[in-house]
């Protein structure tokens, strides 16, 4: 079978729908529905979707789950720092800079801003080079 010609969406957990919907309205601008209590659907650029449900047990993601590309990450960075969002800070191989920032300079790749949704799970801001 060729799944590439069905639609499809991603899902991950939260502790909280009332916290996580605030979170993703208020704080990070999107576009949210709720599911008929089942969860949210955050609808994204270009018809992409995430479904977001509650789970009782849950545990943050302990690796990014969602990643928004920006064409400057400095500007993302400051204007969702405004909206009150705190960005991981990280040592060694992604070592970010007093901004949050881990900048890919010569090693390719994009810089990298990453920040934690209501529940704790681990979201990120990039700018493609």
């Amino acid at each position: 079978m060729n799944l590439k010609q069905y639609p499809s969406f991603c899902s991950y957990s939260v502790d909280d729908v009332t916290k996580a919907k605030a979170f993703y309205r208020d704080t990070l601008g999107l576009d949210v529905k709720d599911q008929n209590g089942m969860g949210l659907e955050l609808q994204l650029a270009r018809g992409a979707r995430v479904f977001l449900y509650p789970k009782k047990d849950h545990r943050p993601a302990a690796f990014t789950v969602l990643n928004f590309v920006v064409d400057d990450i400095d500007a993302a960075v400051d204007d969702l720092a405004a909206s009150g969002v705190r960005f991981e800070r990280y040592g060694g191989e992604i070592a970010t800079d007093a901004k949050g920032v881990h900048r890919s300079g010569a090693q390719g790749g994009p810089d990298i801003a990453w920040f934690k949704d209501s529940a704790g799970n681990v979201l990120s801001v990039l700018q493609e080079r």
